[in-house]
């Protein structure tokens, strides 16, 4: 990255902030010697943004409410602490308007915009008139404070359907309901005030038209107190799961693809637009314009294509890597130095485009499981290497991932020469990564970018979700179940080494050739028998009743596992957590393999009992089924919930129900909250006669 040359800046600044930001936020002062202070509350003590810090402060509880939301508590550590500036970072309390004038009143530097600023862009419709009175292009629409029901199907007709109802206040997607006729307008509007007022306590609307295959392009801009703005060129950000960002590159490659000038047109004129945002509320900082394209819409007659203000994020964005990698600025140091008074150093002619960078969140997340949110311990995480790669984590071994806050774990950004040099590298380094502890979204990420659309840069915001189910997901095969077996058959044979005398015979008094050992296994739904022969370098191995076929082990401190099975060999990465589980992680999925209790004899019948198991860690918070009543298939017993996120667990069979849980109990993933013992025919007969059991 271009670094400036040495200026005055602050001796020492708080993160008002948690995770890889903060250990991004980090690293930069670190490198401009100033001294950082972390906050934190009691989820993240052993929290690795925690053990960078110059000096941490422990602000409160876990809920975010009561720690990284109490701007009293964040200002109380800056004072405590000789802080002279507070990093937001992004999230929290990044874009809050209070927070930003209380650092004002109580003399201490927010890194970040006036209050007025965040205030303005924060209001959509007050953002939308702000920028239309400096000619900046708005989708079509009707945007004013305080219209009525009867006001917003007045202007319908006139904009056209189909159409976008959005709320004034919040994000994220609630309240915004698409209408394609008049005949749905008054309840969608109707619903969409319900919601809006839930959600933000302010039901106001407004309509715009709805962009049909939509882009979401946004523009990072510079803004000193000098009034200098600049741009630093635009991202792509369509690639979205739920309005939810979870691939980022820079430059976009629609104005990359357009033919002739009108690429370079297009990024001056939203360049452009962007700046006039920045300068219609006097903004200071880094700050990110985004901006929809229809992306059917041909160039206009100016020879760019069309674009329309979506909103300005007054923040740093999640999505900064990309940026500064294809500049070679450092933008947390950008921000410090607007900050501290500086004015910028650089003018738009400096800002040069270097090759290509994409980025991909990783979440703490189940695909498989409509993404519901996991989390755990980290037992082991592998971060790749490499040239182009570049990782942004807080993640560290025996890291405990909580549920209070955002599941966002990690950014794995590559740079390339082109875009698909970087797409490529990032690819191999999807495959190099592994999180062993619980799922996550890694695979998905990976598979998404090897769909021909991501591959040809063919993008819109609604692509996940047409081609969600076309995206391969790699499944245990035999050969996943046959390395499972030879790492289960080492750690065996490694404790079977620790036992002096006959006992450490693994064949038992046999005479003649070794006995196979024989392992049942399971992985998901599919379960195997393999069976293992042989010791040290002579193995064979055999899946479902297939011949044996020759392998060998070897483990490398550096490589990792390397398993050559029939003469094919690859090196994996590899956790066994004791004699009867192993996870395997390969090309961006971790396979956990473990002994099929159930399939071996002896099972007792407890196990053998239908059981619902936590989809996701969380909070149970209604129990439907009392202990010991009886429920039919399909009835709910319990509901967990995680992140706003709530998890109906129903009966998978008619029987007779045992809690384990009580409500408001917090659970993790996979645990049993409760077993079923099946109706006999007796118990059956009965249910339906109205005798059923009561607690």
């Amino acid at each position: 990255m271009r670094h400036t040359d040495p200026v005055d800046l602050f001796d020492t600044v708080l993160i008002a902030n948690r995770g890889e930001i903060a250990c991004r936020i980090i690293a930069t002062l670190r490198r401009l010697g100033i001294r950082s202070v972390a906050v934190y509350s009691d989820a993240d003590a052993g929290s690795r943004h925690v053990a960078l810090a110059d000096v941490a402060v422990r602000i409160g509880p876990a809920p975010a409410a009561q720690s990284y939301l109490n701007i009293d508590a964040v200002l109380d550590a800056a004072r405590a602490t000789g802080a002279k500036a507070i990093h937001p970072g992004y999230g929290f309390l990044a874009e809050n308007a209070a927070f930003a004038q209380a650092c004002a009143d109580a003399g201490i530097v927010f890194i970040g915009p006036t209050a007025d600023a965040i205030r303005t862009m924060g209001d959509k419709i007050a953002a939308k008139l702000a920028v239309a009175e400096r000619d900046v292009p708005t989708v079509p629409g009707i945007v004013r404070p305080g219209l009525s029901d009867a006001d917003l199907i007045a202007a319908a007709p006139g904009i056209g359907y189909p159409l976008l109802i959005k709320p004034s206040a919040g994000g994220g997607g609630k309240g915004m309901h698409v209408v394609e006729d008049e005949a749905h307008l008054a309840d969608a509007i109707a619903a969409a005030r319900r919601e809006a007022s839930a959600s933000f306590g302010d039901d106001a609307l407004f309509l715009e038209r709805y962009l049909t295959t939509p882009r979401h392009i946004e523009v990072q801009i510079l803004a000193d107190a000098h009034g200098n703005v600049i741009h630093l060129g635009e991202r792509e950000c369509s690639l979205q799961r739920r309005h939810q960002k979870v691939i980022e590159e820079a430059p976009s490659p629609l104005l990359e693809m357009l033919p002739g000038a009108q690429g370079a047109a297009t990024r001056a004129a939203i360049g452009a637009a962007a700046c006039e945002t920045a300068r219609s509320v006097d903004y200071r900082g880094a700050g990110t314009v985004e901006f929809v394209v229809e992306a059917s819409t041909p160039a206009s007659e100016t020879g760019t294509v069309e674009f329309f203000f979506m909103e300005m994020n007054t923040r740093l964005q999640v999505e900064h890597p990309v940026t500064e990698e294809v500049t070679g600025l450092d933008l947390v140091e950008q921000q410090l130095l607007i900050a501290a008074g500086h004015a910028l150093r650089l003018t738009q002619d400096d800002v040069a485009l270097r090759g290509h960078s994409i980025e991909a969140r990783v979440y703490a997340e189940d695909p498989a499981s409509g993404f519901l949110p996991t989390g755990g311990r980290v037992q082991r995480v592998i971060h790749p290497l490499g040239e182009g790669i570049r990782v942004d984590t807080a993640l560290t071994d025996g890291l405990d991932v909580s549920i209070d806050y955002d599941p966002m774990l990690a950014k794995v950004i590559a740079h390339g020469a082109d875009r698909d040099e970087a797409r490529r590298r990032l690819v191999r380094a999807l495959d190099e990564s592994a999180v062993f502890g619980f799922p996550t979204n890694v695979e998905f990420v990976r598979a998404l970018l090897e769909l021909p659309e991501v591959v040809a840069g063919d993008l819109d915001t609604d692509l996940i979700a047409r081609r969600f189910d076309d995206l391969a997901f790699a499944d245990a095969d035999d050969r996943v179940f046959a390395e499972a077996a030879l790492l289960l058959d080492a750690a065996r044979d490694a404790e079977a080494a620790t036992v002096s005398g006959p006992w450490a015979r693994r064949d038992g008094w046999r005479l003649g050739p070794p006995a196979p050992r024989r392992y049942r296994l399971v992985c998901g739904a599919r379960r195997a028998e393999v069976l293992v022969t042989g010791s040290g370098s002579v193995l064979s191995v055999a899946v479902d009743g297939s011949d044996p076929v020759t392998a060998a082990l070897r483990a490398d401190e550096t490589t990792g596992r390397t398993i050559t099975i029939d003469g094919v060999t690859r090196t994996i990465a590899a956790l066994a957590t004791g004699s009867d589980r192993v996870a395997i992680a390969h090309a961006g999925a971790v396979f956990d393999v473990a002994v099929d209790r159930i399939a071996h004899a002896g099972a007792s019948a407890a196990e053998s009992r239908p059981h619902l198991d936590s989809p996701m860690p969380g909070t149970v918070v209604l129990v439907h089924a009392a202990d010991g009543a009886h429920v039919d298939e399909g009835e709910p017993v319990l509901v967990v919930e995680a992140m706003k996120m709530e998890h109906v667990l129903r009966a998978g069979v008619a029987g007779t129900v045992a809690l384990h849980v009580v409500q408001g109990a917090t659970v993790t993933r996979g645990q049993t909250l409760a077993m079923i013992t099946p109706d006999t025919a007796e118990t059956a007969s009965a249910a339906s006669s109205g005798g059923r059991e009561t607690a």
